[in-house]
This record gives structure tokens, C-alpha cells and sequence, in this order.
């Protein structure tokens, strides 16, 4: 099976999911969000459990073993929380890492998001696995010594550390104290890593829609109610702790040691990183023609520097030299060739009375220009009244549709249309328009469905005037999976002209 066969699989997956999470909720398409809400509730419940913890050697296990002896139901339950949320960052991160791969959001201008986030997996897995050290029960033990044996498999270190954990008398009060240090050090970076991750994104989602995140919390706190987590005896290093309750999903990689040895483990864990690392070079390395930008109709509005998704514009002063006069300026490399910024300039409306229509910014493998003409010899060779479906190369091909009375256009993303088309297509004889964009939460370019709508709705610039009539046009926003929804919408519209509802 081929890449593209199993990005197709996995997207239908996708849109059947979408069926059962309608509005955008579907987890899969909220993973990094998730990631960055397990986060936070990993920080949150971090800080009372630091306020609480001794960082000694002594009195270690026993203030974490009090917190489910004595406070079961704030202290006990925010431990649990704090561990199954741990759980969940693991399997959010690897999830969205997965997803984005088999999606092919690793290349051109995803490439230093891509590269930026794989950082974040080193500081996961040392947060994840020096939390169990802490605890200092049997688990800790276990924790500590095999990530000691795991470290001096590396020829970093002059002397070994696992002689740190010989003997009681070898694990002092200073060397707690440097791995407070470290599992508190370690998620400040994370954060900062996060933090540039993003750098790269207009608006990120860094947390998920109200219901996601309400299931999420109230998943997370029925588990720590359920199943309490609950230290196992005290660590006594003179012994080999036996069967016990490991957490595989952190802990994995020192049960691979365990299982393979130290040196097999980072040779697996080298070349896993260095396929992550290469990605991008083994992506398709065709590229798309980026935005171009006219300096006689941009007047540096700043719309497009606003919508633009991936942060791929910047305003510069303007080469004709008038003082306070800006101009667009794109950078090709981070240019995602989604062409939303076109559908936010204010001079690409096809009422303008020119021959060629050339607005401030534009596609020009498919040009605003050439979107009008195609649409106006569409509408005067149709044999019967037609409905104009607008739609986006990544959702439904409402090229296919197959309807005689109905005229599709694939756009590079739904976001590229001005609004002010759908006024055009009507008053040039369509008897109603449909834009068809992405499901829901899963918009190719991330923003082409939002601004859509908020242009439409007219609380975006550019704005449908308010004299189009809302039953005149559809907005459909489905899968492949929910072809019922655009079917639905070619229905009423069909209705509203037969009806004589449409002018």
C-alpha cells in the first residue's frame, strides 16, 4: 500500500468519525489541541503537587503516598489526574505525529513546524519517565536504575550513574534535589518548544472546542476517580522490585532496554529520529505556484497579512517610493499556495469594469481573473438555469457532481473565493450558488472554512453585501462521508427557483 492509498484510508476513517463527532469535535482532527490541553493540565496539577512534595530522600515517598492516604478526594485524585494526564500527552503527541505524517504535513512550508516538533518528543519522554523517579516507591526504583543503565549505554558521561543507585547511602537529599530540577526544567523548555513549534502558525488551536475539552476533563477525572493511582511500597535499593504495575505507556522504552539492551534501544531511538529528521526529504518534491502579488493594486490593507494562515506575509514599504505606502511581500517558502489571501483582497471582486480582472494578490494557477471568465461563459451556454457550486480541492469534487443543472468549481481551498462572487454568479443569471468547503475541523489550510463563513455571515472583510439573500446561497461544510449534506442544499436551491423564490 502506498502513501497516498493510506492517507485516503486514513481520511476516510476520518469522515466516518466526523459522523459521529459532527461540528468539528471529531478527536482526530483536535490532536495537537488535546496534546496542548493534556499539557496544561499536567502544569496546573503540577503546582500543588510540588507545594506538597518533600525533596528529600526520607520524606519523598511519604508525602506522595499521603496525598491518596490522607486527601483522597483533592490531593489523591490530583495525583491520579496529574499521571492519566501524563498518559494522555504521550498518546496525543504520537497520535498528532502520526496523523500529520501519514497526511503529508511534513514538507515545503510544514517543514519547520515539522522539524521544530520533534524536539518536543526528547523533553516528553525524560518529563514523562523522571516523574516516576520522584515518587520514590518500587516503580521510582525501577524508573531510575533502568534509566540510569539506559544513559550509560551513551559515551557521554566519565563515570557510570547508575553507581548512584548501588546502595541506600549512594542516593542523597542533593541528588533529589537536582531531579526536581530536572522534571521541572524540562516541561519550561517543553513550553518554550511549543512555543517556537507554533511560530510558524496564524491563530493556533492550543486548545480544543468546548465539547472536546469537556469530555477530555471529564474522562480524565472519572479515570482518577475509577482507578486512583497508588504508590507501591517505598524503594529499597537493596532489592529487585517484582511484577509490578508499570505504566507502558511512559515507560515503554525502558522495558525495550529491558527486553533488547541499552545500546539496541538508542539504535532503535537514532534511526526512528533520523526518519523523522528526513521526512521532508523524501516527500514528493513538486511545489505549487506561490501567491503573486501586484504592486499597481496592492495598497498594503493588510487583509491578506491577517488571513494568510501560515504567516506567510509581510507588509514592506512600497517600491513606488510614496511616503507611509506598503506593499504585500511573500515569503515562498512558508506561502502554503492555498490562496485565501486572494479571497481577502478587497480589489478582487469581479464587479470591477476591466477587461482582465488584477487584484493586489493573487494565484496564478488559478487566477480570480479566470475564475470570472470561465464562470460567465458557464452561465451563457447552459441549456437550463444552473447553480454555481464553488468548492475546494481537498473536500468534495463538485466537479463530479454530475448534475446537469449544476456547475462546479475546485478551488485551491474554499477560502480563495471572494464573497463578493456569489452576488456576481446570481446576478449573472445562476438561479442560486453553493460553497463547498472541508468538513468541519478539518480545513486543509486550517482557516478557509473560518473565514468563509465570517465573510459571509459579514463579520469578515471582504463581506457579502447584506442584500444577497441567505436563501439564495448554501454553505456546506462535509466529508466525503456526508455527500447527503451538499445533495441536500442542491435540493432547496432547486426548490427556491422552481418556487420563483430567486430573482
Amino acid at each position: 500500500m502506498n502513501a497516498q492509498a493510506i492517507r485516503n484510508s486514513w481520511k476516510r476513517f476520518e469522515d466516518t468519525l466526523d459522523l459521529i463527532f459532527p461540528g468539528g469535535s471529531n478527536p482526530l482532527r483536535n490532536l495537537g489541541a488535546i496534546a496542548c490541553l493534556m499539557f496544561a493540565i499536567l502544569l496546573l496539577s503540577g503546582i500543588y503537587l510540588y507545594a506538597v512534595f518533600d525533596t528529600s530522600v526520607a520524606g519523598a515517598w511519604k508525602s506522595v503516598d499521603a496525598l491518596t492516604r490522607q486527601q483522597p478526594w483533592l490531593g489523591g485524585w490530583l495525583r491520579s489526574m496529574h499521571r492519566y494526564a501524563a498518559d494522555g500527552f504521550m498518546i496525543a503527541t504520537v497520535l498528532h505525529l502520526v496523523r500529520e505524517w501519514v497526511m503529508g504535513h511534513h514538507s515545503r512550508f510544514r517543514r519547520v513546524t515539522w522539524l521544530t516538533g520533534i524536539p518536543l518528543l526528547a523533553f516528553l519522554y525524560v518529563s514523562g519517565i523522571g516523574g516516576f523517579w520522584l515518587n520514590w516507591d518500587r516503580l521510582g526504583q525501577y524508573a531510575a536504575v533502568a534509566s540510569a543503565e539506559l544513559l550509560d549505554a551513551l559515551p557521554l558521561l566519565a563515570t557510570s550513574l547508575s553507581r548512584n543507585f548501588l546502595s541506600a547511602e549512594a542516593v542523597s537529599d542533593r541528588l533529589f534535589s537536582l531531579l526536581v530540577f530536572v522534571h521541572l526544567g524540562v516541561p519550561l523548555l517543553l513550553l518554550f518548544g511549543l512555543w517556537f513549534h507554533l511560530q510558524r502558525i496564524t491563530r493556533p488551536n492550543i486548545l480544543p472546542p468546548g465539547s472536546v475539552s469537556i469530555g477530555v476533563l471529564a474522562s480524565l477525572g472519572i479515570i482518577a476517580v475509577a482507578v486512583p493511582v497508588i504508590s507501591t511500597a517505598p524503594a529499597e535499593l537493596g532489592l529487585v522490585a517484582t511484577a509490578l504495575p508499570l505504566d507502558w505507556i511512559l515507560l515503554h522504552l525502558l522495558v525495550l532496554a529491558d527486553v533488547l539492551s541499552a545500546r539496541s534501544t538508542w539504535i532503535l531511538i537514532a534511526l526512528v529520529l533520523a526518519l523523522l529528521v528526513a521526512a521532508p526529504l523524501f516527500s514528493a518534491r513538486a511545489t505549487a505556484a506561490v501567491a503573486v502579488v501586484d504592486a499597481d493594486n496592492c495598497n498594503g490593507c493588510r487583509r491578506c497579512v491577517e488571513d494568510c494562515p501560515y504567516s506567510a506575509i509581510t507588509l514592506e514599504p512600497h517600491p513606488h517610493g510614496k511616503p507611509g505606502q506598503q506593499i504585500a511581500v511573500v515569503a515562498a517558502e512558508r506561502c502554503a499556495s492555498c490562496g485565501i489571501c486572494a479571497g481577502a483582497c478587497p480589489s478582487a471582486t469581479p464587479f470591477r469594469s476591466v477587461v482582465e480582472l488584477v487584484n493586489g494578490i493573487d494565484m496564478p494557477q488559478l487566477s480570480v481573473d479566470t475564475l470570472r471568465r470561465t464562470l460567465l461563459d458557464a452561465l451563457a451556454s447552459a441549456r437550463v438555469p444552473q447553480i454555481i457550486a464553488f468548492g475546494c480541492a481537498h473536500g468534495l469534487d463538485v466537479e463530479a457532481l454530475g448534475e446537469a443543472d449544476v456547475t462546479g468549481y475546485n478551488l485551491l481551498c474554499t477560502g480563495m473565493l471572494p464573497p463578493s462572487f456569489v452576488e456576481y454568479a446570481l446576478r449573472a443569471g445562476a438561479v442560486g450558488v453553493i460553497i463547498s468547503g472541508c468538513a468541519e475541523g478539518a480545513c486543509e489550510f486550517r482557516l478557509g472554512n473560518t473565514w468563509t463563513a465570517q465573510r459571509l455571515r459579514g463579520e469578515r472583510e471582504p463581506h457579502l453585501r447584506r442584500n444577497v439573500s441567505s436563501r439564495d446561497y448554501r454553505v456546506v461544510f462535509a466529508g466525503d462521508r456526508d455527500r447527503g449534506r451538499l445533495d441536500q442544499a442542491i435540493k432547496e436551491l432547486r426548490g427556491n427557483a422552481a418556487t420563483g423564490i430567486n430573482p
